[in-house]
């Protein structure tokens, strides 16, 4: 157990946790909705500290990070548990273990020098957070990151975006890179599929970028649920508002956990959500989850193609110093 970041306590021993938009009030004895953060005596703990289920090294693209270090290795770590309840998660067999296993608390004790040392070890230039949202292992990723610095390791959030502004500021000067998903554009969306709200997750978005985070963004698009023109047309609006830079990823989705009664996304549903975006005047637009298109990066003002990618693997890179090598534009991202 550590002691929890972000929480202030009230009558009775109670506590009201804030470091998601959730802010749950936690009564002794019980926990947040997250399940691994929990009252004992009027104080809040984490969990999760130090318990990891999953260590990967993985091509940094896999996150998706396209504009970040192309071509790099991320150490990637997890630990069970998650603040939102996406019917579709992908990884809910570690982000939903505590409420599918009677609370049970399970993972390998690592503590964040290990996880730095391992990350420099193996090559990797940068630790994730992710697989499950890592706002829920704060303490435990921001210590980590505090270390990776001192070791000029990167450090990346791959995440839901439903920390509060508080915690969001507080993590924002150990992290160069945050991916954000914006699931859909549409609370009734948020609220029946996530158990959340889309507003705070826009908030962020604008948040990280102010901070100066690099920020990329994540639709998974789900055949009836958030593929409509109008739909699209909005997320697109909204991170073109912020910074046409900014890349946004169109990801297809493939049936999985409660959601089985769903269709695959199609190729030509994810060509429509890339014109959409091209059309909003989104500069970087890519295709996610169906290999072999849509994945390459184009200048945005020559159209040169400057990096080619076959899945996760580059084949090409014409930049120079962040710049386009056939018309010298910059090129918006982290290259080295």
């Amino acid at each position: 157990m550590h002691e929890a970041m972000f929480y202030t306590q009230g009558k009775s021993d109670t506590v009201t946790c804030s470091l998601c938009c959730h802010r749950c009030t936690i009564q002794p004895g019980h926990r947040g909705l997250c399940g691994v953060r929990e009252n004992r005596e009027g104080r809040l703990f984490s969990l999760v500290y130090g318990l990891l289920v999953a260590e990967h090294i993985d091509p940094i693209e896999k996150k998706p990070l396209f504009h970040f270090l192309p071509g790099s290795r991320t150490y990637s770590i997890s630990t069970v548990g998650c603040n939102f309840r996406c019917l579709h998660c992908q990884n809910f067999e570690i982000s939903q273990y505590p409420h599918m296993h009677d609370q049970e608390i399970i993972g390998k004790q690592t503590t964040p020098e290990k996880v730095v040392a391992l990350a420099e070890q193996k090559g990797c230039t940068s630790i994730s957070y992710t697989y499950v949202e890592p706002t829920v292992f704060f303490e435990y990723s921001r210590r980590c990151a505090e270390l990776a610095r001192q070791k000029k390791i990167r450090n990346v959030y791959v995440s839901n975006g439903y920390m509060t502004p508080e915690a969001a500021r507080d993590i924002a000067p150990f992290l160069d890179a945050i991916n954000i998903d914006i699931k859909a554009f549409t609370d009734s969306f948020y609220k029946k599929v996530c158990k959340a709200r889309l507003q705070p997750v826009l908030d962020n978005v604008l948040l990280f970028h102010e901070l100066g985070v690099w920020v990329e963004v994540t639709t998974l698009i789900i055949p009836g649920l958030n593929d409509s023109d109008e739909e699209l047309k909005e997320i697109a609006a909204f991170i073109y508002q912020i910074d046409p830079a900014l890349p946004w990823h169109v990801s297809a989705f493939y049936p999985t956990y409660k959601m089985m009664d769903r269709p695959r996304t199609s190729p030509e549903l994810l060509r429509k959500a890339y014109r959409i975006g091209k059309e909003a005047g989104l500069h970087h637009v890519y295709q996610g989850n169906i290999p072999g298109e849509g994945e390459d990066t184009f200048c945005p003002e020559c159209g040169a193609k400057i990096i080619e990618r076959n899945g996760f693997l580059l084949q090409k890179k014409q930049l120079i110093d962040g710049k386009c090598e056939a018309c010298q534009a910059e090129i918006r991202g982290v290259w080295r």
